[in-house]
């Protein structure tokens, strides 16, 4: 019958994530901004074109430290185009740590970090289970 049969869904690792180079260059200045602490915030695609980041979603109340970015969840927004997370290490390695293995294992599909000098060769993009992947700048 298939009234009820799902529609497969995409792996984030089967989408060729793209991100407009201006919510780059956004999340480049919010690190430098935040440095020596980390900064972060919540990825969110375009309606029409879902594997597009467009913007970065800021939380109120998120504290930011020297090794950690804390978010209140409380005050993110119910948001069906938020698909992922962004945060900055004040160090020159994009790499995840546990603790950003477990974030990304809890909210969304695709991650970035941005690492020291915050430029477009100090970023990387991850998957929720912290593969990493290609992010096409566009």
């Amino acid at each position: 019958m298939g009234v009820f049969k799902r529609n497969k869904r995409k792996s984030a690792v089967e989408i060729k994530w793209k991100i407009k180079r201006s919510c780059l260059d956004l999340i480049f200045e919010c690190a430098k901004d935040s440095y020596p602490n980390e900064f972060g915030g919540f990825l969110r695609v375009d309606e029409s074109f879902k594997d597009t980041i467009t913007e970065v979603v800021l939380i109120p109340g998120t504290i930011s430290g020297e090794s950690h970015a804390i978010f209140k969840l409380h005050m993110k927004p119910v948001d069906f185009s938020i698909v992922g997370t962004v945060h900055s290490h004040p160090s020159s390695f994009p790499n995840p740590s546990k603790a950003d293995l477990d974030l990304f294992s809890r909210y969304g599909k695709v991650h970035i970090i941005a690492a020291t000098p915050y430029n477009y060769d100090s970023w990387k993009g991850f998957t929720y289970k912290g593969n990493e992947i290609d992010i096409e700048i566009v």
